[in-house]
């Protein structure tokens, strides 16, 4: 509970050291889970619950939980149990739309078709072999082929490393992004609200 707590509730409305300690293990886990819901409905051609859709909706019920998350949390800690899982499940479902988010930003830069994966990949091996052997064809004469192997997988390698990295990082960025500005907002209506309207909270 106390994790639960500190994960989507902070410091300022929790007394956890959640945010004390590193999460770089959840930050990577986060990144994996978005990647996997991406790699789903890019295959399979639907949304998994859901995941990926984040239209005008989405955006009005976002923004209205935004908005109320200080109220909803300053008494947090006064409420039964009930109250609590209730906030609880508020949080998550404002971090279910915070992937659904992220999904859907991350599929629409996905343009390749998914009949014709194998062709671009192919395409794509070929075309990384060829330009390596016109640079070392007339300095590498008949190694020119090995080294365009070597230097080409190199290549292919680095970018599908570095293509999996940023996939797995960039989801986490705009999840942290918004956890900070749900922090800001809260804070600033904590200070110059809650605390001169319910002096006693």
């Amino acid at each position: 509970m106390d994790y639960l707590e500190g994960l989507f509730l902070g410091k300022l409305w929790s007394d956890t050291d959640f945010e004390n300690r590193r999460h770089m293990g959840l930050f990577v886990l986060y990144g994996l889970l978005v990647v996997s819901v991406v790699v789903f409905n890019f295959f399979f051609g639907r949304m998994l619950l859901g995941i990926g859709s984040f239209g005008v909706l989405q955006i009005v019920l976002f923004a209205l939980l935004f908005l109320a998350c200080p109220f909803i949390c300053f008494r947090y800690y006064r409420m039964p149990m009930a109250g609590k899982i209730i906030i609880l499940i508020e949080k998550l479902f404002k971090s279910y739309l915070v992937m659904s988010f992220t999904v859907g930003q991350m599929m629409r830069y996905i343009r390749i078709p998914k009949a014709g994966l194998q062709d671009y990949i192919i395409n794509y091996l070929n075309s990384t072999l060829e330009s390596y052997t016109e640079q070392f064809a007339a300095s590498a004469g008949s190694f020119a082929t090995v080294l365009a192997v070597l230097a080409g997988g190199i290549h292919v390698v680095l970018v599908f490393a570095l293509v999996i990295i940023a996939a797995i990082v960039i989801p986490g960025v705009i999840y942290l992004l918004f956890v900070f500005l749900q922090r800001g907002y809260d804070w600033l209506i904590s200070r110059f609200v809650i605390k001169r309207v319910f002096p006693t909270h």
